[in-house]
Order: C-alpha cells, then structure tokens, then sequence
C-alpha cells in the first residue's frame, strides 16, 4: 500500500514491528549453531524498546506463539520492572530463577524509506454513441491523474536466540517489515515470521 510522500506514517513497534493485512514482513538472513541439536525447554523473551507498552505487547505476543509452538516462555517484563531492564547481572539472575535455558532478545536495528515513483492514470468515462455530437464530444472527456511519488517505511529488525548456560548465540535473524497500520497487526504478524523460521531450523515443534 503506497502512501504519498509528505503524508502521516505511523512508526509502530517496538517501534516498527507489526504490520496489517496488507503489511509484509520479509526474511532476509538466518543463522543457526549446526553444533545446537536440541529444542531449548523455556525461553525468556526481550524486547528492547524504550517505550514499555511496545514492550509488553511484543513479549507477549511471542510468548503466546511460542506456547501455541510447545515451547514454555516468559515476559522478561513480568519478573523484571522497567528500571532493571539494562541491569545484565539482574536479567542473568532472573534467567536462572526461572529455569530459562534459552533467551530471545529482539531490537530495532535501523529504518529505511523506499521511494517509488507512482505514474498517473488515464480515464476514459463510458461512451455513448447514440447521436454524432455525443461520438465527437468523447473524446473531450478524458480525465488524467497526475503521477506522485510514494514512501514505504521498513523497520529493520535483529532477532537472536542465546544459550543462557554459556551464553553463546544459538540463531540469529534479520527481517524487514513494512510500516502499516496498527502496532498489534504489525507485531502479529512479525513474531510470526519469526517463530515458523525457529520451528524451520528446528529450535520449536
């Protein structure tokens, strides 16, 4: 969905994760340690934003699709208030009390605008031939759009997975979603792109 440039955008998730019907969310990298053979038992989700609506709507989301996956979960944002967010010493000790083996920590890499050039169109009304003077007029009654140029915003998204026993990387990804609509579709949709790619590399059921 094209919108002119000049026109209101709506930065959404996490700032920028969540996308409508017509709202994509594409893969663009994928990585997995081959040397990881097994499905992490419990993962804590973080979703670092500043602001801490996105947040909790985001880590949410994720938990309820990894559950919906067989996967147990939790909101980092549900045993760890706002101001201890940054405090690695408090998430580590958060992670070990309880029993997540795995941590999945998301973030905005950066934003990008796409501009398109949208040509104009052309309309013809219906004719009618029913005299000379209405075949003659016809051609007097074209109606012209003028071409625009169009703006799509992307967020660029990181999403990695690390063993919380020795803290190594365990799969990372890199998306790009489309800026449209409401923050909840966005998100939605997003987490959903994510987790069937985890379930594709065998991290979920």
């Amino acid at each position: 969905m094209k919108k002119p440039a000049g026109s209101s955008i709506v930065f959404g998730v996490l700032a920028a994760l969540i996308i409508t019907a017509c709202a994509t969310t594409n893969l663009t990298s994928d990585w997995k340690d081959q040397s990881y053979q097994r499905q992490p038992r419990k993962i804590m989700v973080i979703g670092v934003t500043k602001k801490p609506i996105n947040k909790r709507i985001f880590e949410d989301e994720f938990v309820r699709q990894l559950k919906a996956r067989g996967t147990d979960a939790v909101a980092s944002y549900t045993v760890m208030p706002d101001t201890k967010q940054g405090d690695n010493a408090v998430i580590a000790a958060k992670m070990k009390e309880q029993d997540a083996d795995a941590v999945l920590i998301s973030r905005l890499a950066s934003k990008k605008t796409v501009q398109t050039y949208v040509p104009g169109n052309v309309y013809y009304p219906p004719a009618n031939y029913g005299t000379w003077r209405d075949y003659y007029g016809y051609g007097s009654q074209v109606v012209y759009t003028p071409g625009y140029m169009a703006e799509d915003e992307y967020a660029l998204m990181e999403t990695n997975l690390y063993d919380t026993g020795n803290g190594t990387l365990i799969w990372s990804a890199t998306s790009e979603t489309e800026i449209l609509g409401s923050d909840q579709n966005q998100i939605t949709s997003y987490i959903g792109v994510m987790v069937n790619a985890m379930a594709v590399q065998k991290l979920l059921r």
